[in-house]
């Protein structure tokens, strides 16, 4: 196990950006940036062993800094979309930024935290090599309550699993669903169209939206529909279906809810290429996840890294996070709402695996934290 910290370039505001690079005995290798605490690359085997960066990303900070796809970054104070850019706590309304449509806020509106550079600090735990990215948000930023004081870590284990911890705690009542928006194709970031991935989701119903992606507030069985990805299938095979949810976003964008979420490390998603081999296992504590298949990318954005091209579908996300606009929906949807003092504190893991006839048994679905909690030790 490593750890690197370089420089990765410097803003026009005149910042330094550092790039942090996590290294396991396997060859494996991931690589954040204090911008953002964004999530870089992720270079796997695949079943020949050969290597390839599975993660979008840039090779410029200034990118990060607007970082119109939100490629890699972590998403907060709250992932999603949220109706009518406002919520109400305890009979005070407080209003967010109208980033959708002009009428909604998603990801907590312009001023992401893509333009934040965090605090970050390395360090050797039990678990594998640990970067961990700090920042207090200030009272009102964003529109929502209380100081927040934000930690977040990507701890690499041997096993090459990322695991993302995020800790937090306002002083004032408030909303707390941080994510990360990483892209993923595991034939490499930069190879093109992901239609031939398959997809596992632990997931029997989804929360459906409108026509301006908001959640109508109930949530519909999968059977029967294209939605339903618990057996495993392509990703491209029902995607262009005549089924107005996927019409309406054009391809997958939506929420699943996923099945027995009682607040431990469970199995949420898969996907794998059969092309090189390579497997991803998605785990959370939380109980949604966020199935996007870029189908908003466009050719006229900026470049990934080595000038590759992001354009429409060819890259996915796995977003762990409580359902969209929890806290303006009916009470029987889990609560992304604190009380002041109160610790929020959830894992994603990542997994990544290169061998195409390993066994996923009942057991896999269902992981004690012991291994996460391996890394307060």
């Amino acid at each position: 196990m490593s750890t690197e910290v370089k420089k990765f370039g410097t803003l026009k505001d005149g910042r330094d950006i550092s790039l942090y690079i996590l290294k396991n005995e396997n060859g494996t290798e991931a690589s954040f940036t204090d911008l953002g605490a964004a999530w870089v690359s992720m270079m796997v085997k695949d079943r020949e062993g050969n290597f390839a960066d599975v993660v979008f990303g840039y090779d410029d900070p200034e990118i990060y800094f607007n970082n119109p796809n939100s490629c890699g970054e972590t998403i907060g104070r709250c992932a999603n979309r949220t109706s009518n850019a406002k919520f109400t706590l305890d009979g005070k309304e407080y209003e967010l930024g109208k980033n959708q449509n002009g009428l909604h806020n998603r990801h907590s509106g312009p001023e992401k935290w893509c333009k934040v550079r965090f605090t970050g600090e390395v360090e050797e735990t039990k678990l594998g090599s640990r970067v961990s990215f700090h920042y207090i948000f200030p009272d009102g930023y964003q529109g929502f309550p209380g100081n927040l004081d934000f930690t977040v870590s990507y701890t690499l284990a041997e096993d090459d699993s990322l695991t993302i911890e995020y800790n937090a705690v306002a002083d004032k009542k408030t909303i707390i669903n941080p994510t990360n928006h990483a892209y993923f194709n595991l034939r490499g970031h930069n190879a093109g169209d992901i239609s031939g991935h398959l997809v596992w989701i632990n997931a029997d119903y989804y929360t459906p939206t409108d026509a301006e992606s908001i959640p109508t507030g109930e949530l519909a069985d999968v059977v029967g529909t294209p939605m339903d990805f618990t057996l495993e299938k392509p990703l491209g095979q029902d995607i262009d279906a005549d089924f107005e949810q996927l019409k309406l976003v054009g391809g997958y964008d939506h929420n699943w809810c996923i099945n027995r979420w009682d607040g431990t490390l469970r199995l949420a998603a898969k996907a794998k290429d059969p092309e090189s081999g390579r497997k991803l296992k998605v785990y959370t504590t939380l109980p949604g996840v966020q199935f996007y298949t870029g189908n908003g990318l466009k050719d006229d954005a900026p470049k990934g890294k080595g000038g590759a091209d992001y354009s429409r579908r060819t890259g996915f996300c796995f977003e762990g996070q409580y359902w969209p606009d929890a806290v303006n929906k009916g009470e029987d949807w889990p609560k992304p709402v604190f009380e002041a003092g109160e610790p929020y504190h959830h894992y994603i893991v990542y997994k990544f695996v290169t061998r195409m006839d390993e066994t996923d048994e009942d057991e896999d679905e269902s992981l004690t934290a012991d291994q996460a909690k391996e890394n307060e030790a």
